[in-house]
């Protein structure tokens, strides 16, 4: 499944946050938007995820129009992993994951035996089969968002976008969620804060300043240090990793 972002801008009280941005992503493509702090990617993606209603541009996901659709039918095709999972209420790991059955089902309709194999296998790609009894609320930041990627898996979408998912985890955890999201061989866009984690996962790359796209390309082509010092304001060397042969940025303290 494609994602077709169109000329979208987001405007709050008079003030533009997202401008005219257009983004493409090929069906099984891993795609990253990067950017400092501010820069409109996480209101850029719910935007398109509809939590955000966008003051004009469309979104396509192939020839669904994701603005016009309504959130049930949307939700039945594209899933979305967040950076804060706190809930007020507690519930086990196996409800929570059992939530992302709900676009799938009639009003009032009870949980099937499927639904229960669709959540233990869901469980299960992200290690977490055993858990299924746990509170949510017991568990450290890298299970509970391993637990809301579950919930993603048993909604069974055809393109996933991931809103800093990584942000406030240890690398351990950054590297599993990733990862098991390759893996899956869907679609996915995703807004990231580590440049090296994006090199390393990331197909292609947009970056942002400003509310704008300001560049895109490949890892290679993209993580230049002339760009990293305009858009992020610090100086860096690019490197060739000796292990993993991929992008390293060594970043130079500034006083």
């Amino acid at each position: 499944m494609n994602l077709k972002v169109e000329h979208l801008s987001v405007s709050f009280a008079d003030t533009a946050i997202v401008k005219d941005v257009s983004v493409r992503v090929r069906d099984k493509q891993f795609v990253g938007l990067i950017g400092p702090n501010g820069c409109g990617k996480s209101t850029l993606l719910k935007s398109i995820y509809k939590v955000i209603k966008p003051s004009q541009g469309e979104v396509f996901l192939s020839d669904m129009n994701v603005i016009k659709s309504n959130p049930k039918t949307v939700s039945q095709k594209l899933g979305v992993v967040g950076q804060f999972n706190e809930l007020s209420f507690d519930f086990s790991v196996q409800e929570m994951v059992m939530m992302g059955r709900t676009p799938h089902k009639g009003l009032l309709e009870t949980d099937s035996a499927s639904d229960y194999q669709i959540v233990d296998e869901a469980l299960r790609k992200v290690n977490l089969q055993t858990y299924v009894n746990r509170s949510y609320n017991s568990l450290s930041g890298g299970e509970k968002q391993r637990v809301v990627l579950a919930r993603v898996l048993a909604q069974q979408p055809q393109f996933l976008i991931l809103d800093e998912p990584t942000n406030h985890l240890d690398i351990k955890y950054q590297l599993q969620i990733l990862t098991i999201v390759r893996q899956l061989g869907i679609g996915v866009l995703s807004a990231l804060h580590d440049l090296e984690l994006a090199a390393e996962y990331c197909d292609y790359l947009y970056m942002m300043k400003d509310g704008q796209v300001v560049a895109s390309g490949t890892p290679e082509e993209l993580l230049t240090k002339e760009r990293i010092l305009e858009v992020f304001d610090v100086s860096c060397e690019i490197y060739r990793n000796p292990v993993t042969g991929g992008l390293g940025i060594a970043y130079l303290a500034t006083t």
